[in-house]
């Protein structure tokens, strides 16, 4: 109890005295999760919709590969994306290995499988008498779309949420890929983990408490927005 208590102060300690190397790192936490989370969000709910609303051929494959990416682990999408950007690898001439850019690209391959994922079930909920009855009025294909999406709102905003929780939880890819190199890709996360393996349990229960401060707040936004929405 006592080690909470003091990982809680030395918390507050770290955000009053503007520690700026934990606000760099606590910065660059938010780019890499909010960039990975909105490309995600950018990829996964057209092809969500694709997949939940139509028929084609190849599509039980897709879904197949995308709901095995659900339980990918870290590590292997560190791998992959590792092997991806090596100087040998087919993008070892961007050298982008080591970089932020290197961690938004794992973050993406862990979060994009399960907001692709959680739209398709959502979209294959809806009822074909809806649908018909949307027909009926004469709607566009556009008109129908965005008639469908507002119905859907609180599903598609979970499944931001659900992506967004994976990506701010991330530390495995993130140190792969990332290097967890200071002042240019160490994040929340593989800082925890550094500050563990050298015994230093205050500064880890202090960043602790910041990463759940800052997935605290967004989620809290999120979930606000997604009720505010259902009253409206």
């Amino acid at each position: 109890m006592d080690l909470l208590l003091d990982g809680l102060k030395k918390a507050i300690e770290l955000i009053f005295s503007g520690d700026q190397e934990v606000f760099e790192i606590t910065g660059l936490t938010l780019k890499v999760c909010l960039i990975s989370i909105l490309i995600s969000t950018i990829i996964g709910l057209p092809l969500g919709m694709l997949l939940g609303l139509t028929r084609f051929k190849g599509r039980k494959i897709l879904l197949i590969f995308i709901n095995i990416g659900l339980g990918l682990p870290p590590v292997v999408a560190g791998l992959w994306i590792t092997m991806l950007l090596w100087r040998s690898g087919p993008l070892g001439d961007f050298a982008l290995l080591y970089s932020p850019a290197a961690i938004i690209m794992a973050q993406v391959l862990v979060s994009l499988p399960i907001v692709t994922s959680l739209t398709c079930t959502a979209f294959q909920q809806i009822s074909e008498k809806m649908l018909l009855q949307i027909k009926a009025l004469g709607a566009t294909r556009m008109q129908t779309l965005f008639i469908l999406i507002k119905q859907l709102k609180m599903a598609i905003l979970a499944a931001i949420m659900a992506g967004f929780g994976r990506v701010i939880a991330e530390v495995g890819a993130a140190m792969m890929v990332g290097g967890n190199i200071q002042g240019d890709t160490r994040i929340l996360t593989t800082t925890i983990v550094m500050e563990v393996s050298k015994g230093n349990f205050d500064i880890a229960l202090a960043l602790s408490f910041i990463l759940l401060s800052v997935a605290l707040l967004i989620t809290a936004a999120l979930t606000f927005l997604q009720q505010r929405k259902r009253i409206s």
